[in-house]
Parts: structure tokens; C-alpha cells; sequence
């Protein structure tokens, strides 16, 4: 088991949360924000489309054996942390329904938003209190929930009329094989081998791509809609936030999502007053003479840096601004505080 929580501020008596996938990216995100979370509960990891039993490192350098789904200490948690294969999350969904009491389910993956009884989450953008603990709690898109944290303050700031997004998406959010053949790719290319494309169907790997090759195993656009739906829930109806016109751009990076924003005001706009408002928790802006946020500076981050900002040249009504978010971390954030709701 890895690292049960015993230290937290709020002890959830010999509770139990199961990550399902916790040899993913995700996984072992949610479990190092759990680790410094306060939440006093032991964590199981389950395997979620690796092999069971497969071992992964900890923290300490110590190998961790990986639950499989039918362990016993798997069928006592209260708490189940979707974060692994479609195939995995359908499984748990099975595993637990029946059960009385049912163990809460809170999916990182969202392989299964499209369940009836599912609901999307990000505490981060939701008055306290305002949601309830039923059903599966669906975290929203790490990319659709910066995007509203950041929209929803600077619309407080200043009426906006029209944004633009250009979302430049991580290889990380393909998980480890996402990772693994960015790397390989790099190598590969200064070793003038042939690349390997089992992900992407392209080359990634110092290269931008509006669009990934014919047989990747997703496609680039629907990962598109999907933020895009994400947001405009998010955002919710009778906003004053306009919907943003979004597209979606595979960069050649491993971690960390960067955004180029351009947004049109109602009245003129002055960058410096903007940027003394917008500062809050979960926002920091980066003034004129500071390091503008890099999607590798942004790692092991919460919430969202913003920097970069300047007017337009050809419209006095409107600015640019540059954003970057830590994809993993955005999500396990959310994850954790939905964690803090249904665990009571």
C-alpha cells in the first residue's frame, strides 16, 4: 500500500480511498496532493490498465505493488479515484454497484461522463456547499477549468465582448505512452531513426500539430470538444462570460498546458489596472518586468499564471494575454477537495 495518510487535520476513521489507476500520471498526482492534503485516510493503489500486481516507485526509492480491483482492501473503500483505462473505470462502475454502502466515485479519467447519473466538478469554480454527493463526480478538463477560473475573474474586472483561445495541449495528457514517445521521438530524430507513432500517428516531437495522423487512438479535434463542452458547462447558462471561440494545438511539449488569449472589452483597456485586479487564490499574475509562465515553469503549481499582458495595436478595446496551467495538478487538485465533500 502506498503510504497510508495517518498525519491529516480530519481522520476518516479506517476508510479507505482507492485510486483505480494508480500507476498513471494522474494516479500518482492524486496521491501526492492526497499526501499533503490533511485528509487522514488510507490510500490503496489499484491498477487501472497496467498489469496487476506491476510495481511502480515511491517516493523513498521503495517498490509498491499495485492492488488488483477484486482486493479486499479495495471492496471496504468508501472513496474510488477513477484514473486509469476506459476498461478499468467501466469495472469499478460494476464492482461497486450493489454494494450498500456504495463508495463514492470521483472520475479524473472521465470515461464515464456519460453515465445518467454522472456530474461534472470543479470545486475550484463552485461556491462552498453548493454541490451534493451523489452520483459520479466527473472532473472537468484541466484546460476548461483554467480557462473559466480565469475568464469568470476577468470578467469581474472589466465587461468582456469576445475571446479567442488557442490552447497549446501536452503530451502528458496521453498519459506515460504520451510521455514515453515524445521522448522517444527526440531521440530518434537526432539518431535519424524512425519515429515511433503508436500515439499520435505523427511527429510531435519538435513539431506543432493542429491535427494528430488517421490512426491515433483519439483524435485531436474531439479532445477539442471536449474542453469546449467542459467550458460552456463550466461557465453555465446567463454567464457574462462570452463563450470563447477555442482551438486546440498539440505542441511539442511533455507537461503543462499554455494558453494565448486574445480578448476584446467593452471600453478601452489598461493591462496594468487589470493585472493589480485579477491577482486572487488561485490566480498569479507576472507584472511587465517579471519571467512570463512557461508550461515547465508551471509544474507541481496550483491554479493558474498569467503574464504577458499587452493592448492589442490594432484595437484599443482589446489585450493579449498568456496563461499556463499544470494539467495533472489542476485535476488532482479539483479531485482532492471533491474527495473532502464525499468522504463527509
Amino acid at each position: 500500500m502506498a503510504g497510508g495518510l495517518k498525519d491529516g487535520s480530519r481522520a476518516l476513521a479506517k476508510d479507505t480511498i482507492a485510486i483505480i489507476g494508480g500507476e498513471t500520471l494522474a494516479g500518482r498526482e492524486v496521491r501526492d496532493v492526497l499526501r499533503e492534503s490533511g485528509i487522514g485516510a488510507s490510500v490503496e493503489l489499484v491498477a487501472g490498465g497496467e498489469q496487476p500486481g506491476s510495481l511502480i516507485a515511491e517516493e523513498a526509492g521503495e517498490p509498491v505493488v499495485i492492488s488488483d480491483l477484486e482486493s479486499s482492501l479495495v471492496a471496504d473503500a468508501s472513496v474510488m479515484v477513477l484514473c486509469g483505462s476506459a476498461e478499468s473505470s467501466r469495472r469499478a462502475l460494476e464492482h461497486v454497484r450493489g454494494r450498500r454502502p456504495a463508495p463514492a466515485l470521483v472520475d479524473v479519467s472521465g470515461w464515464l461522463e456519460d453515465e445518467p447519473s454522472a456530474r461534472l466538478r470543479a470545486p475550484v469554480l463552485e461556491p462552498a456547499g453548493a454541490q451534493g454527493s451523489e452520483g459520479i463526480q466527473v472532473i472537468a478538463h484541466p484546460a476548461a477549468i483554467a480557462l473559466a477560473l480565469f475568464l469568470t475573474k476577468l470578467a469581474e474586472v472589466q465587461a468582456l465582448r469576445q475571446v479567442v483561445a488557442v490552447v497549446f495541449e501536452p503530451a502528458s495528457e496521453r498519459g506515460q505512452r504520451g510521455l514515453d514517445e515524445l521522448q522517444k521521438q527526440t531521440v530518434n530524430l537526432f539518431a535519424f531513426k524512425p519515429l515511433p507513432k503508436a500515439v499520435f500517428d505523427a511527429q510531435v516531437s519538435f513539431n506543432m500539430l493542429p491535427a494528430w495522423g488517421a490512426d491515433a487512438v483519439q483524435s485531436l479535434a474531439d479532445v477539442e470538444l471536449r474542453i469546449e463542452r467542459h467550458l460552456a458547462s463550466l461557465l453555465g447558462p446567463g454567464s457574462s462570460v462570452p463563450m470563447p471561440s477555442l482551438h486546440l494545438v498539440q505542441a511539442p511539449v511533455f507537461h503543462g498546458y499554455s494558453f494565448s488569449l486574445w480578448v476584446l472589452f467593452d471600453a478601452p483597456a489598461e493591462p496594468d489596472r487589470i493585472a493589480a485586479e485579477l491577482t486572487s487564490v488561485n490566480i498569479d499574475v507576472r507584472s511587465g518586468d517579471q519571467e512570463p509562465p512557461t508550461s515547465a515553469g508551471i509544474a507541481g503549481q496550483s491554479g493558474i499564471v498569467v503574464g504577458s499582458m499587452m493592448k492589442d495595436r490594432n484595437q484599443p478595446q482589446a489585450c493579449w494575454f498568456w496563461m499556463a496551467a499544470d494539467n495533472l495538478r489542476m485535476s488532482a487538485d479539483n479531485c482532492v477537495e471533491v474527495i473532502r465533500e464525499v468522504a463527509g
